[in-house]
């Protein structure tokens, strides 16, 4: 039971020692002195660090198509740079799919929501009229995450 209390305040004081410690310990069997409240604590965290990439990704890309469909007096000098920015972001979504395929069923889930966050945080960005974009998305989830997708 020391080392449970010994793990804790290293939880506390030294973090990546206590991850080097906690790797150490599962992969030596030695369960019963893992730090199992914390190591708990760490995976929802990283779980919940997942779900908001991923969210954050979504409202990137929404927001770079809107500007790219709707925003013509800025299109000319700002189209180029848009679209860079929904490469990269589908690439990084992509990426994010591949190596998690669960996290496709939480798009589902997230896509209306992160529609009206980019949007609304685009027009107050940029003090834009409120009826430049949609109230409903013009894209479909599958165009949004689709490569080949560029309006």
């Amino acid at each position: 039971m020391e080392t449970l209390s010994q793990n804790n305040t290293l939880y506390e004081q030294d973090y990546y020692l206590w991850l080097l410690q906690t790797s150490q310990l599962l992969q030596e069997g030695k369960f019963n002195q893992v730090d199992i409240n914390n190591l708990i604590e760490e995976i929802d965290s990283m779980g919940r660090s997942e779900k908001k990439e991923v969210k954050n990704r979504l409202i990137v890309l929404i927001e770079h198509l809107l500007k790219l469909n709707y925003w013509q007096s800025e299109k000319e000098y700002n189209a180029r740079g848009w679209r860079n920015t929904i490469v990269e972001q589908r690439l990084q979504m992509n990426l994010s799919l591949e190596d998690s395929p669960s996290l496709r069923n939480l798009l589902d889930e997230i896509f209306l929501d992160c529609y009206d966050k980019a949007r609304i945080y685009t027009l107050q960005k940029y003090q834009l009229p409120p009826d430049l974009f949609p109230l409903e998305s013009p894209f479909s989830l599958e165009d949004i995450i689709n490569s080949n997708y560029l309006p």
